[in-house]
């Protein structure tokens, strides 16, 4: 397949059947949270694949499998509680996109970026466990600890992120219901004062530790997989300036929290 190496060979096949069913359903239904959905399930999927394909007896690929699944079940939870597997759970910012992307135009992006591009990052991410799979055999060692250590911090910051998320979006619809306002309309309160996009801090995190893996077996410093966790970064800017974008158009006190909160790395307010 396009003179992939041989052991690439199934995962990228999962991968390009996944980026056909996730576009043909967005077609079908009209929603382009197909590929949301799956996002979740896909990664450690292909971990996992390469755990099996060394039997499950490579210490370090059973240790990145466990991780994954452990970012996949709870990113799972997170997106179930808030309806995003209803019908109709679509998130908000496809509909925005519709309006500013003219219909034929946005056909194309739905299958090249929607469908095509974020399914081949799906995939990307988790090609570290492929090295570790081609330098299988090689004992755990202390970066694999450190790896495994910041991955669980990223993993338990973003489940504290999101439950905080969760919580202030309850109240203000409990609020909403009486027919009262909140201070803030939007949460700036515990992990959130630190940072504005805490969750998608340590969700980079998460797949940067996860590259630290394919250091350890034994792969060059810098190797080919490092660019699935660049790419997620890079999407992840992108993605927080559209979001904010939304933000600042509906809340007016969001620019003085812009002013005084880091971005993305958690640090000591401004002011």
């Amino acid at each position: 397949m396009l003179g992939l190496p041989p052991d690439l060979v199934p995962v990228a096949a999962v991968a390009l059947g996944a980026a056909l069913a996730t576009w043909l359903l967005s077609v079908a239904t009209g929603e382009c949270s197909w590929v949301d959905r799956a996002w979740s399930l896909l990664p450690p999927v292909y971990v996992g694949a390469f755990a099996y394909e060394a039997k499950f007896a490579d210490a370090r690929l059973n240790v990145m499998t466990a991780l994954a699944l452990a970012w996949g079940a709870r990113l799972t939870f997170n997106f179930w509680r808030k309806g995003g597997y209803r019908k109709g759970g679509e998130d908000y910012r496809w509909k925005v996109l519709r309006q500013r992307i003219p219909g034929p135009l946005f056909q194309v992006f739905n299958l090249v970026f929607t469908a095509g591009y974020q399914n081949l990052l799906l995939l990307l991410i988790a090609l570290p466990a492929w090295q570790a799979a081609r330098h299988r055999g090689a004992p755990l060692s202390a970066l694999d600890l450190a790896a495994t250590a910041a991955f669980l911090a990223f993993l338990a910051g973003e489940t504290l992120a999101d439950e905080q998320q969760w919580r202030f979006h309850a109240a203000k619809k409990r609020a909403s219901e009486r027919g009262e306002g909140l201070a803030r309309p939007f949460l700036d309160k515990g992990l959130f004062a630190y940072s504005r996009h805490p969750n998608f801090f340590c969700e980079q995190g998460q797949w940067w530790s996860l590259y630290i893996f394919s250091i350890a077996a034994g792969a060059p410093p810098l190797n080919v997989t490092v660019v699935g966790a660049a790419l997620l970064t890079l999407l992840f800017h992108g993605s927080t300036h559209f979001t904010e974008s939304q933000s600042l158009a509906k809340y007016a006190g969001y620019a003085d929290y812009q002013r005084r909160t880091s971005r993305l790395i958690p640090w000591f307010p401004r002011g």
